[in-house]
């Protein structure tokens, strides 16, 4: 179908047009061939397989949304740990698909591509957590600092959450029997300590959001967390310091400096939004400084691998956890691990790993 679809375009002149290049259908559909390998071959590079042998058949991935017989006999053996669509409901998407392209009653309309709404937000398309009633209640509670606009912002995205995650579909069930007295609860300005931003780098968002972020915690009492891309030491003296400094597999920015400027050093083992691949900045927006806090060249795409190379077992993990001890000794320690099958294993190893660590120090 891909072939059918370059040709086509190659002959109706939009290859050329968009390329400024004439090409036969043959060069064409090696060019296709070629950057649909590249980009294969980045995804496989990214989660650390070095050859195709070592890529089939690997069950690197997790059934979500599949019925056990689809499961079963399309991707015998991987696991799943929730049901979801079946044979029937995939030939009624099938049917739906057949008649949107070619309607028992065709009009004008039927020749253009319609968007279901998977990617931008479409009124009557596809759910998305984020709308824009959402957005605009979120704009206005952020600059007018209003609580009713935060309320209604908090209402719209709720009631999506019902209709686009896992999540939205469990409920609390409450026991008035077992209510705690509200002189036992803690108030609000002991529970907010506990907070932590999540690990987002300095370059993957923008030094303005990176650095309210941990304004904010530090007002709060909480924790910011710098995650893997550095931080700028004219922030360790003041109220932009983030209190959680990452140790990632690409090292970026980790130095004696920004080690002892901490009060937890986490060492991120996956990435939580894509388990089992490594992190990519593109060099287009490593600018000077974020290239200065990285301790690399600017311009320069950067990539952290999907695991570390000094880490091969728990016993060099607890190599690392002893050296990150030692730069900071009165700080914690934290090991982020992904939420997969197999976790418990892996949880239970670096729960040994402080174990041996603590036995280390008393010999010493």
């Amino acid at each position: 179908m891909a072939y059918e679809a370059i040709c086509k375009m190659n002959e109706e002149g939009m290859v050329e047009a968009s390329t400024k290049q004439k090409f036969s259908n043959d060069e064409a559909m090696k060019n296709y061939r070629k950057a649909a390998a590249k980009g294969l071959l980045k995804v496989m590079s990214k989660m650390g397989i070095s050859t195709l042998q070592s890529y089939k058949g690997a069950q690197v991935f997790e059934a979500v949304g599949l019925a056990d017989e689809v499961v079963d006999r399309c991707f015998t053996g991987t696991t799943t740990r929730i049901q979801g669509t079946d044979f029937e409901a995939l030939y009624r998407d099938l049917e739906r698909f057949h008649e949107s392209a070619f309607p028992d009653h065709p009009t004008d309309l039927d020749d253009l591509v319609r968007s279901d709404g998977q990617f931008h937000y479409r009124d009557g398309g596809e759910a998305h957590l984020n709308t824009p009633a959402g957005m605009v209640n979120l704009q206005v509670a952020a600059r007018t600092n209003s609580r009713e606009a935060y309320k209604e912002f908090a209402r719209v995205t709720n009631e999506q959450n019902k209709k686009v995650t896992l999540r939205g579909q469990l409920k609390f069930k409450f026991d008035p029997s077992k209510a705690i007295p509200l002189e036992e609860v803690e108030p609000v300005s002991e529970i907010v300590k506990r907070f932590a931003t999540g690990a987002m780098s300095l370059g993957s968002i923008s030094q303005e959001a990176h650095e309210t972020l941990a304004v904010a915690m530090n007002a709060l009492g909480g924790r910011s967390n710098t995650g893997e891309g550095g931080e700028d030491p004219k922030r360790f003296l003041d109220n932009r310091r983030s209190s959680i400094k990452q140790v990632a597999s690409g090292r970026f920015g980790v130095t004696s400096h920004y080690l002892a400027n901490s009060d937890q050093i986490q060492i991120k083992m996956a990435q939580g939004a894509k388990p089992g691949e490594g992190g990519e900045l593109p060099g287009f927006k490593v600018s000077e400084y974020i290239a200065e806090n990285r301790h690399t060249t600017p311009g320069v795409g950067l990539i952290s691998p999907p695991p570390h190379h000094d880490i091969y077992s728990i016993e060099d993990l607890a190599q690392l956890i002893h050296d990150l001890k030692n730069a900071q000794p009165h700080g914690e320690v934290s090991v982020k691990l992904v939420s997969e099958v197999g976790v418990g294993v892996v949880a239970a190893g670096v729960a040994k790993v402080r174990v041996v660590d603590e036995r280390r120090f008393a010999l010493d």
